[in-house]
Parts: structure tokens; C-alpha cells; sequence
């Protein structure tokens, strides 16, 4: 996703856009839209890849029923909230001399309903410069699927367009299917002004399909540890909770991979000054019986009497244990959607995590940071200064999120290749100068 625009929607009344980019962090005061902006990240992204009806209470999230999500001033009968999000996939050009991709934008946009007391996609819509398709299947209307150019539109047949929704269930059809469907039977019908359009058409849908699976999202306060865990299936969860599970289920089933993963999670303990060796450590010889996470600290040489358990360690290697975990799981989702990761954590370990998730970044995930660390942005931008990273200051955004009474505004923030932050309003950091030049005796 590049580009995220939004309207009625929380405290988003007027429509607004932000810009997204391999690693987004976002800041701003509390109550100002962060976690509902993040919560409609992953509708979007259930509605575009999974095609399925979000769940706007599904965890880490609980934004309510309809009528709270809706803006404030908005909470009538028939109203809407819409938001849309823009994807630049690369196409070849190709010419005489050479072939060369170029940026083509493609915007998914999508308006929520009431339908009882959640919001359901009543209107989904992709387009480029050039085509479009649109399926509109509110509860109260006849469904309908349309598509077309600048100058030219055609309405799919009868028959498909009774396909695009199913308000009882959580599923919609994919509108690839939708669109494929529709041109057959107006080819078969051997409808003249479709035929210049038909490939260009199914481009632009089945190119969209370019992601899948989830956006996977964490909440703000991970799971607490335990003295020792019993087996069970490692289902993901929001929390972290399966990834004791996780650990010890890839260590007795894949050793490469469990290596690998353990290779990779104790870098980064090194780097953070957390740990330097991470263990799971079985209370028995059978599947079934029982396991312990042990660390051994930074500083202290190897042995058994080294490690210690993780519950008698801080909070800190527990709460960011299941991020660092989950983003480099060998099946790891392309889209991380993640909060407060520097909750428990001193400064130097904060910053570590801003190192961590340019890495990360560099490798083709995207991650979007709820943060309310200065050492881990400030370490964003040290690293962009000093080529530590692979990520240039394109590769970031900073989104300030502003109150404005019971309104908020979203401000796309840059970095420059000096690390400095681009377009601040003015009371971006305004407290944190306050403080500052209180600290050092200036009025």
C-alpha cells in the first residue's frame, strides 16, 4: 500500500490522505485516530486480498458497532464512511532499445454501510488511468457490477451480478472472478465494443492480485510469560501467546528453519543488549510434555547455569519477544501492522527496534509502527544519515496525527538523506522542546 485516503470515519470527518511506505511510523498524541487508523488498515486489506467482510472488533481492535465508527456528526440512518488506498505495481515498458517498468497506480476504493450494527463494504472499486470495475451491493439494493473507461461503460449480465453478495455471510466473491465471468458471457454474445478492452480489463483486476494472506496485527500489550507451557497448536494471535508454542513445535519438527529462526532472534537480542542466546528447554522426552523458554543475558558466559527462565527475566525480552518472532517466522505475513513494540524496553533496546524494522523493511515487508519512542525514530533517521540501512529516506514515512478539537489531521511527514524531518507543522515535537529547553534553564 503507498496511499491510504479516509473520510467520515472516527475522527476523520473530511476526507485525508496518508502516504505509506516500506516502514511507516506513526506519532502523535493519545486519542488522536493512531489505532483506528490502524484498525482500518487491516479492513481494507480483508476487503482488497482476502475478500472477506472485516471485523472491526476482531483483536487487537474493538472500534464498536457502527454508529461509533461512523464520524461522530454522522451517526444517521443511510449514512457512509469511505476510505481507499492506492497500489503502484510496477509494469514493463517495453521499447526499441530496452524494457524498463514503470509506477502504475491502481486505487482500491471501498464505502462502508450499516447492515445491524457493523459496517459492511457496500461499494468496491478499482481503477487506473484507464479502466475500472465497480461492485455495488448494498443490503437494501439490487447487487450490480459495472465496468469501464474514461468515455464507455458496460453493465455486467443479470446472472453475475446476483453473485456479488451474500450480507449473511463473511465472504465476498473476488471480483476477479466477478470481471471474468461477465467478459465470457459478453464475448459469447460477441459484444463488438468490449473486444478492444477485454485484456486490458482482466489486467487490471487479476495485476491487482498481486498480495495474499493477512495483515497480521499486534496488540500494544503482549501476552505476560509463564514458568512453563504445556504443547499445544500454535495459533496466531495478536498477543503473542502462541509463541512459546511456535518455538518449541518448530525446534522438534524443522531443525533448519528452527536454527535459522533462532539464529535471527538472537542478532537482535545481541544488537538490543536483551540476550544473547534464546532456549527451549524440554521437561520431558515425549511431545506431550511440557517446556520452558530460557535466556542467557548479555555479558555471561555459556553454560546451564547461564540461562534463566524467561518469566525471571524483565518484562522487556517477554513483550518484545512475539514481534521480533512473528515478523521473522520463515511464513511471515507481507504486511505488519504494529503497536508500541518499545513498551518494557530501555532506550538503547528502543532504538535497536528502529534498526530492526529497517532491516526488516529492506526485505520487502511492509511494517507500519504505532510508536511513542523518540530513541527508535531517532534511530530510523541515524540510520538513513548514515547508510546503515538499505531503506533511503523514501523508503520511510512519519505520520503525525494532530487533535483538532474532536477531529484529528494527518500530516505525511519525509525524511530527508540527512535524517531530518520534512514539512512539521508547528507543534510537531512542540512539548518535547518545552521540556528540552526547560532541562537546560531557557524559559
Amino acid at each position: 500500500m503507498n496511499e491510504i485516503t479516509v473520510a467520515n470515519f472516527r475522527c476523520f470527518r473530511e476526507p485525508q490522505s496518508a502516504r505509506l511506505a516500506p516502514l511507516t511510523l506513526i506519532v502523535g498524541d493519545n486519542s488522536t485516530g493512531k489505532t483506528s487508523f490502524l484498525a482500518l488498515i487491516r479492513a481494507l486489506w480483508d476487503v482488497a486480498y482476502r475478500e472477506r467482510v472485516p471485523d472491526f472488533k476482531e483483536p487487537p481492535y474493538d472500534l464498536g458497532s457502527f454508529e461509533e465508527i461512523v464520524h461522530h456528526g454522522s451517526d444517521r440512518p443511510g449514512s457512509t464512511f469511505r476510505a481507499s488506498f492506492r497500489v503502484d505495481h510496477p509494469v514493463v515498458v517495453t521499447s526499441r532499445r530496452k524494457s524498463k517498468p514503470r509506477p502504475n497506480p491502481v486505487t482500491f476504493e471501498i464505502a462502508f454501510e450499516q447492515h445491524g450494527s457493523a459496517p459492511y463494504p457496500t461499494v468496491r472499486r478499482i481503477e487506473n488511468s484507464e479502466y475500472w470495475i465497480q461492485n455495488d451491493a448494498a443490503p437494501s439494493d439490487a447487487p450490480s457490477l459495472r465496468f469501464g473507461t474514461a468515455t464507455q461503460e458496460w453493465h455486467a449480465p443479470d446472472d453475475v451480478s446476483m453473485f456479488t453478495r451474500d450480507a449473511e455471510g463473511t465472504d465476498l466473491t473476488p471480483l476477479s472472478l466477478l470481471l471474468t465471468l461477465s467478459l465470457n458471457r459478453l464475448r459469447d454474445a460477441d459484444h463488438p465494443p468490449l473486444k478492444s478492452n477485454w485484456d486490458a480489463l482482466g489486467e487490471l483486476v487479476h495485476g491487482f492480485r498481486v498480495l495474499s494472506g493477512t495483515a497480521f496485527a499486534t496488540a500494544p500489550v503482549r501476552s505476560q510469560p509463564r514458568r512453563s507451557y504445556d504443547p499445544a497448536r500454535p495459533t496466531r494471535d495478536s498477543e503473542g501467546q502462541y509463541i512459546p508454542m511456535y518455538l518449541a513445535h518448530l525446534r522438534r519438527s524443522d531443525s533448519t528453519k528452527w536454527k535459522r529462526l533462532k539464529t535471527s532472534i538472537e542478532r537482535f537480542g545481541r544488537q538490543a543488549g536483551l540476550f544473547e542466546e534464546i532456549h527451549v528447554k524440554q521437561l520431558g522426552r515425549g511431545h506431550g510434555d511440557p517446556f520452558q523458554i530460557h535466556v542467557r543475558r548479555c555479558g555471561t558466559k555459556s553454560g546451564p547455569e547461564s540461562f534463566h527462565n524467561l518469566v525471571d527475566l524483565g518484562y522487556g525480552v517477554s513483550q518484545v519477544l512475539p514481534i521480533v518472532t512473528e515478523v521473522l517466522r520463515p511464513t511471515a505475513s507481507r504486511m505488519f501492522l504494529v503497536q508500541q513494540p518499545e513498551v518494557h524496553l530501555h532506550p538503547s533496546a528502543q532504538a535497536a527496534l528502529g534498526s530492526f524494522f529497517c532491516d526488516v523493511a529492506a526485505k520487502g515487508r511492509q511494517l507500519i509502527v504505532e510508536t511513542h519512542s523518540d530513541h527508535l525514530i531517532d534511530r530510523v533517521r541515524m540510520d538513513i544519515r548514515d547508510k546503515k540501512t538499505k531503506l533511503s529516506a523514501k523508503d520511510v514515512s512519519l505520520l503525525y496525527f494532530e487533535r483538532r478539537d474532536i477531529e484529528a489531521k494527518i500530516h505525511s511527514l519525509r525524511f530527508d538523506a540527512e535524517g531530518n524531518v520534512i514539512g512539521a507543522p508547528d507543534d510537531y515535537r512542540r512539548f518535547f522542546m518545552e521540556e528540552t529547553h526547560r532541562s537546560v534553564g531557557f524559559v
